[in-house]
């Protein structure tokens, strides 16, 4: 669970993907609590380059007004899929309070 964030707030989120590398397509989903993504759910995101160690890598995605996701106040499930053939990993996150 990441800290309140202020709906006027642009920054980068960032979520810990055990096992991955910093070089499959990445992706992040914001949904109700309790909801499932959906395909037109997910929007495109990064690896933070100088998070990746042999455990893992963070994802991240730009979050607030002109950022790739906003979101207006409330509370947000968190979700990352990794594309990484044959496996496509879809990972619950943690909650996102925007107030």
């Amino acid at each position: 669970m990441l800290e309140p964030m202020s709906s006027l707030s642009r920054e980068w989120l960032p979520f810990f993907v055990r096992g991955a590398s910093g070089t499959e397509v990445v992706q992040i989903a914001f949904t109700v609590p309790g909801v499932e993504p959906v395909e037109d759910d997910w929007n495109d995101a990064v690896w933070d380059p100088a998070s990746i160690t042999q455990q893992g890598a963070d994802a991240r995605v730009l979050f607030g007004p002109g950022g790739t996701v906003e979101r207006p106040d409330g509370t947000y499930q968190a979700w990352v899929r990794v594309t990484a053939p044959p496996q496509l990993p879809v990972l619950p996150a943690g909650l996102i309070y925007v107030i």
